[in-house]
C-alpha cells in the first residue's frame, strides 16, 4: 500500500487501535493523536483479550502496541491483528523502553511494521505516528545515498525526490567519506542530513565501514548524523552487528517504499529535534 492509499484510507475512517497495559499510557498516546488528527477515532485496549474484542467489531487502520502486555505480549498481537478476519494490511508499531535490545537480539517478527523506544519522548512518537498517517516532506534535507547499482540507485532517489527530499547519490563508501570529510572542513555548501547505505558495496569499504567511520571516525552521533541500512540479509547476527555498530535503523530489501521513506522522514525529523533543543 502506497503512502497515498494509507493517507486516503485514514482520512475515509480513522480507526487506531492503542494497546498497553498502562491506562495512563494509552491516555497519553490517545490525546495525541487526537490532537494531531482531531477526527480519529481511538481505540484503547488493556490487552490481547480486549483488542481482539475490538478487531471483531471492525477493521483498524494503525495499531500501536506495546512489548509487555498483562495477558500476553504485543508480538502476538500484531499476529493476531494480521490475521483478523477482514483486515487489511495496516501498520503495527511497537511503542517500547525495550526496542534497542530488541532490534539487536531481531527478536521482532515479520508481524511487526515499525517500533518506537518511549525514551525518545511524546512529541517525538507524535512525529512518527504522523509519518505514518500524514507524512509530510522535511524542506531542505539532503540524504548521502551510497549505492553500486545505478538501476537501484535511480529507483531508489526517484522515491526520494517524490517526498521532497535532495539525494546525493555515489557508488562507493570512498566517494561517501570524500564529500563527509569535504563538509567537516568547509569546504562545501552542502550540509549532509542523513546518511542511506546499502550493506553490500563494491570496493574493500561496505556499509558497516560507512557506519564505523561515521560514528568512530567523523565522530558524529546518531542524532547529529543518521545512518539507515539497507540490507536483503536476513541473517540476525549480521542485522544485530550493523545496528550494534551504530546503525539507527535497517530498512529490508525488497524495499517497501512507504516503509523506506517513514523512516527516513523520522530519523531527519528527530535530528531537527534534538538540534533545536537547548544546549
Amino acid at each position: 500500500m502506497s503512502t497515498h492509499e494509507l493517507r486516503h484510507l485514514i482520512s475515509d475512517a480513522p480507526r487506531v487501535m492503542v494497546v498497553d497495559g498502562s491506562k495512563l499510557v494509552r491516555r497519553l498516546i490517545s490525546d495525541m493523536l487526537q490532537r494531531e488528527l482531531p477526527d480519529v477515532e481511538v481505540v484503547g485496549c488493556a490487552g490481547v483479550e480486549e483488542a481482539q474484542s475490538a478487531l471483531a467489531t471492525g477493521p483498524v487502520h494503525l495499531v500501536t502496541t506495546s512489548l509487555a502486555l498483562p495477558d500476553g505480549d504485543g508480538l502476538a498481537l500484531a499476529r493476531s491483528v494480521r490475521q483478523a478476519a477482514g483486515q487489511t494490511y495496516v501498520p503495527v508499531i511497537v511503542v517500547s523502553g525495550d526496542t534497542q535490545r530488541h532490534l539487536e537480539q531481531r527478536r521482532f517478527n515479520e508481524y511487526v511494521t515499525d517500533y518506537f523506544d518511549k525514551a525518545l519522548g511524546p512529541g517525538a512518537l507524535a512525529t512518527f505516528i504522523r509519518g505514518y498517517v500524514q507524512p509530510e516532506p522535511v524542506p531542505g534535507a539532503t540524504v548521502l545515498y551510497v549505492e553500486d547499482s545505478r538501476v537501484v540507485a535511480e529507483a531508489t532517489k526517484r522515491i526520494l525526490e517524490r517526498h521532497g527530499l535532495h539525494v546525493v547519490h555515489v557508488l562507493t563508501a570512498e566517494d561517501a567519506f570524500s564529500l563527509l570529510t569535504a563538509e567537516s572542513l568547509g569546504r562545501t555548501e552542502r550540509r549532509i542530513d542523513l546518511v542511506l547505505t546499502d550493506v553490500t558495496l563494491k570496493g574493500e569499504l561496505n556499509g558497516r565501514d560507512v557506519i564505523e567511520r561515521v560514528r568512530i571516525d567523523f565522530g558524529y552521533g546518531k542524532h547529529h548524523l543518521p545512518v539507515l541500512v539497507m540490507t536483503g540479509d536476513s541473517n540476525p547476527h549480521n542485522q544485530s552487528a550493523l545496528l550494534q555498530a551504530g546503525a539507527n535503523d535497517l530498512v529490508q530489501k525488497p524495499i517497501e517504499e512507504r516503509l523506506l521513506v517513514t523512516k527516513v522522514l523520522f530519523q531527519l525529523r528527530l535530528t531537527r529535534l534534538a538540534q533545536a533543543e537547548p544546549q
